[in-house]
């Protein structure tokens, strides 16, 4: 049984498929404590070289949950997409567990709007794949694009040629596309408070925020 360690955030991964084999892998880079639950042996002893708290779970009912000691864990991810009826009661058993936050992934919209009414984060992963690569396919500026809300969104681009050599208060990106700069990569090194003062410079790559609108924008703008 897993029991949560007493310093670091501990994650529990329901669901080895390319999705949640994805996600233990950058845990295990981050050096995070985690646990993973699956139905396929194989899956789980290929993670067993990255947790000693692999399991295999036949099935996700609230009893082989609690004895795998998911219970214990600050975030549960539940990576299942196909079989939504398992997806949806295996996030409800999480929730009724008590973990602070439950993420699940959905596979559509109606998917999602259950898993929200019942209390967890959701997330679409090939619906924000697809985003993203729309958006730097946009322009070759774009170097990356997050969507977080409706209304908010992040990206990464490089410095316009037009604002090359001017302030961040003249060229005024705000009042130009209601999109604000958050930080500055400059010469390998990030910028995180960025004054007003600072003149852009060629290779700078800036760290914006906006709508998807607003970002659109600038996009076009900076090509």
């Amino acid at each position: 049984m897993f029991r949560k360690p007493v310093n670091p955030t501990a994650y529990a991964v329901i669901g080895l498929g390319k999705f949640g084999m994805a996600l233990a892998l950058e845990l295990a880079k981050a050096g995070a404590e985690f646990i993973v639950l699956d139905c396929d042996a194989e899956k789980v002893r290929t993670m067993r070289d990255y947790t000693e708290y692999a399991f295999v779970v036949p099935t996700l009912d609230k009893k082989a949950l609690t004895e795998a000691g998911v219970q214990n864990c600050d975030t549960a991810i539940v990576c299942i997409g196909e079989a939504i009826d398992v997806s949806i009661l295996t996030t409800l058993h999480l929730i009724s567990l008590g973990i602070p936050t439950v993420i699940a992934k959905s596979t559509g919209a109606e998917h999602g709007e259950i898993l929200k009414k019942i209390g967890a984060t959701v997330v679409y992963p090939e619906q924000d794949m697809a985003i993203r690569l729309a958006h730097r396919l946009e322009t070759d500026r774009m170097l990356d694009y997050i969507q977080l809300s409706e209304k908010l969104n992040i990206s990464k681009l490089l410095v316009p040629k037009q604002v090359i050599g001017k302030t961040v208060r003249n060229v005024d990106l705000r009042k130009q596309f209601g999109v604000n700069i958050i930080a500055i990569e400059h010469a390998g090194y990030l910028i995180e408070a960025v004054q007003p003062e600072y003149v852009f410079d060629t290779g700078d790559i800036l760290f914006v925020s906006g709508t998807k609108d607003g970002l659109a924008h600038l996009a076009q703008w900076a090509e």
